[in-house]
């Protein structure tokens, strides 16, 4: 992946802490990154590049110094690693807005609906301005986007059951870096659902004629009510195996995090996935040795 970048460098005098922290903020919310002391990096895009035109106007204002330059690549710092530290800092920022949407539709019903509905605008804002500085869709927005999806939905409808007979040797998509939920559905797909499934990766939902997606936003094999997707699998294609069910409430817990079933077993194996994403591993290299997890767990579980 190339990208072309603009760095923000700046000096402002010594005793002026107002303005840097006006100006800090000023980073944050444009969802600057730092790189080095007080130099600060964006994509090359129209939006960033006025955002860092105003604030070097800004800069000099208070009696600093700013330049603005665009580089198409920074020695030391190759594009996946500054791409991962924008991912970064989105991550966590979508992060707490997932604790806090997780701790909203744990405690809904006990809200009065018009507190809940100015909740739910206040998170839903949040997210929004979020999703404005993340330039490389990190993987917590999504995750995000999809919780808000279930708590706009409401009390999700009992769906109708399917036929494995019907899912057999198709191509399956999902997002990149997959985590708990998406590696678990994945290993579910193929042990009980299609035994020759392809599995391939994509940030958006691909069209019907390229393949089922699965734990994306606004797809049929997705979170819907308080169901994970490996839930919601399980449910549509009737799959009564008991330690699938197991695994079912383990991946549950691990991904939604709100100790539904009270089953912690799977939080190691989410950060060993995690840990993997991290490490330069292909997105099919996590899904091998993801079902190889899988295999033993369920093994276990059967045998104990």
């Amino acid at each position: 992946m190339t990208a072309s970048w603009l760095l923000f460098l700046y000096s402002l005098p010594t005793r002026q802490n107002t303005a840097r922290v006006a100006v800090w903020r000023k980073f944050r919310k444009i969802g600057a990154i730092q790189i080095k002391s007080s130099t600060y990096l964006l994509p090359d895009q129209p939006a960033q590049y006025e955002h860092f035109q105003w604030l070097a106007q800004q800069v000099r204002d208070y009696g600093g110094d700013a330049t603005l330059v665009r580089a198409q690549e920074i020695e030391g710092m190759p594009t996946e690693k500054l791409i991962a530290l924008f991912n970064r800092d989105r991550d966590q920022e979508f992060g707490e807005v997932k604790k806090a949407l997780q701790a909203f539709l744990t405690r809904r019903r006990k809200i009065a609906p018009e507190n809940a509905a100015a909740e739910l605008e206040r998170l839903t804002r949040q997210f929004r301005e979020i999703s404005e500085v993340d330039f490389f869709q990190s993987a917590r927005g999504q995750e995000v986007q999809m919780l808000l999806r279930r708590a706009e939905r409401g009390p999700a409808k009992k769906p109708s059951r399917l036929d494995t007979k019907n899912y057999r040797g198709k191509t399956w998509a999902t997002r990149p870096r997959p985590e708990i939920d998406r590696v678990g559905s994945a290993w579910l797909i193929r042990k009980f659902i299609d035994p020759e499934a392809n599995f391939i990766f994509s940030a958006t939902p691909p069209s019907k004629s390229e393949g089922i997606p699965f734990d994306m936003v606004d797809v049929e094999f997705s979170h819907h009510g308080d169901r994970c997707t490996f839930e919601t699998l399980v449910q549509r294609f009737s799959i009564n195996d008991k330690v699938a069910r197991i695994i079912a409430e383990m991946i549950h817990d691990a991904d939604l995090e709100d100790q539904k079933f009270q089953r912690s077993e799977c939080v190691g194996i989410d950060r060993v996935l995690k840990g993997w994403g991290k490490s330069g591993m292909t997105n099919e290299e996590i899904l091998l040795h993801g079902f190889k997890c899988f295999d033993g767990l369920y093994e276990f579980l059967q045998r104990r």
